[in-house]
């Protein structure tokens, strides 16, 4: 089956390449590389935002839970499903803001140290998103051809294709094959579950063939381990920046408040049917070589559990969403280091010409340190709720309070985010485990670093001054 499954992922490279190719035309402007010109409609940005959330965190974090636990893995995705709800009201803010990036809004609403801070959280949490996309690509690459390409040599060759991706035409490229990915991924995986189920002997057989826990709500995990699972998952979606950014890169307020509706429903629908092709994978090939990696299930299910082409395409599918949310979380902090770094401190009377040379260089930096972080991991799982809870407890309650509080100000943002950094990186280390109670010490991180936050943020801004009348106004919901 090698044959038509390198056919239909070389449709899928090829279209790839042709759209970001077409697109890189309209790129003249910083604004055009950063934010699409700030020209996307609604359409567009369904796709964009559900291709960058639904990637290898979802697709082998997701489903690596689900293989082992059932469908308790759907706590993960709640916790984004609930953002979701939230987000709703703040992207017509987020639209009116209308910067390039979360450090913009940082320095804005609180001061330039809260921006440098904000930065250095993005640049450490969205690589190590990024290179776990590698991870995945490398996978289905090594599943395809187990003899040509290893999964090593796969890490590599996505890291490429994807640094030229992104390079090419930046966001443009970017939210427009999202579309593209977007709509092969909901058809797919939609057609693909009732023929996997039949596969397997219908619904009632795969129930059989699993523990009851599987089916239940906590499954055989504790209410604080799904909550784990949730929270930094929820805080992560809430202060998401390549989110912000498509926001920034909307048409109008309207737009963007269209946008996340279409965004919920894509988004229940598609992580749901991620957890349940993952569940009924695991009660087809319960040992094997998937058993060892059960981060490869739904890819291993295509190959090895469904009619040729339906695999194939289900194989493309997933592939081409592992490299649409590579390109979404490389090209965001690219966009930090050019924006808050290069234009804001090294060049700022830089043309529009330098700024799109080095705008790629940045690019191509980041996929090399992205695909650094890859070679030395071995748990995707453990990787993306690192990431998340860098990025959650670091950044998350500054942004939500930048739009909602107005008493927060720059000492307390400051505070807040070096809190939920420093307790998110230590928490796991000798320190902590010897110092600390077991109860304690053996929780995730997420909820003492958030508490750390959180708490920085409000008693520190209460006990100093308040921040001046025009930086609330930019956020605020009011017209400057």
């Amino acid at each position: 089956m090698s044959p038509l499954y390198a056919a239909v992922l070389g449709v899928i490279v090829v279209t790839l390449l042709v759209v970001s190719l077409l697109r890189a035309r309209t790129v003249k402007t910083k604004a055009d590389f950063l934010v699409a010109g700030r020209s996307l409609p609604a359409f567009v940005l369904v796709f964009t935002l559900l291709s960058s959330w639904i990637g290898s965190g979802s697709l082998l974090a997701g489903a690596e839970n689900a293989y082992r636990h059932g469908f308790v893995a759907l706590w993960q995705g709640g916790g984004g499903w609930a953002g979701l709800l939230l987000i709703y009201f703040i992207a017509p803010r987020a639209r009116r803001f209308a910067q390039f990036t979360i450090p913009d809004l940082l320095e804005a609403r609180y001061s330039q140290l809260a921006r440098v801070l904000g930065v250095i959280a993005v640049l450490f949490a969205y690589t190590a998103i990024t290179s776990y996309q590698f991870i995945g690509g490398g996978d289905i690459l090594h599943l395809i051809f187990p003899t040509v390409i290893s999964a090593t040599q796969g890490k590599i060759l996505l890291a490429v294709f994807v640094t030229l991706l992104t390079a090419i035409a930046g966001m443009s490229s970017v939210a427009y094959m999202d579309v593209v990915i977007g709509l092969l991924a909901t058809v797919s995986m939609l057609v693909a579950f009732p023929v996997l189920v039949h596969g397997a002997g219908g619904w009632d057989a795969v129930h059989h063939a699993l523990p009851a826990t599987h089916f239940q709500l906590l499954g055989d995990l504790t209410l604080m381990k799904a909550l784990e699972l949730f929270l930094p998952t929820c805080l992560l979606m809430l202060g998401n920046q390549s989110m912000y950014q498509k926001f920034f890169s909307a048409k109008s307020e309207k737009d963007a408040r269209v946008a996340v509706v279409g965004w919920i429903v894509g988004t229940v629908i598609l992580e749901t049917v991620i957890v349940a092709l993952a569940v009924v994978g695991s009660a087809l090939f319960k040992g094997g070589e998937v058993a060892n990696h059960p981060r490869e299930i739904l890819a291993y299910s295509a190959l090895h559990g469904m009619p040729g082409v339906l695999g194939a395409i289900l194989m493309g599918a997933i592939f081409a969403k592992v490299i649409s949310t590579a390109n979404n979380y490389l090209f965001s902090p690219a966009t930090n280091l050019i924006e808050d770094v290069f234009a804001r401190y090294i060049a700022p009377g830089a043309s529009n010409k330098t700024i799109l040379i080095v705008s790629r260089l940045m690019v191509v930096l980041l996929g090399a340190w992205a695909l650094w972080q890859a070679m030395g991991t071995e748990s995707v799982l453990a990787k993306a709720l690192y990431a998340y809870t860098v990025y959650s407890a670091a950044l998350t309650p500054v942004i939500l309070a930048a739009f909602y509080w107005k008493r927060a100000n720059a000492a307390g943002a400051v505070s807040a985010i070096a809190a939920g950094t420093i307790v998110t990186v230590f928490w796991d280390t000798a320190f902590v485990h010897s110092h600390l109670p077991a109860v304690i010490a053996e929780r995730d991180a997420i909820f003492p670093a958030l508490i750390a936050a959180v708490f920085c943020l409000f008693a520190v801004s209460l006990a100093t001054k308040p921040p001046r009348p025009e930086q609330i106004a930019l956020t605020a919901g009011d017209r400057v």
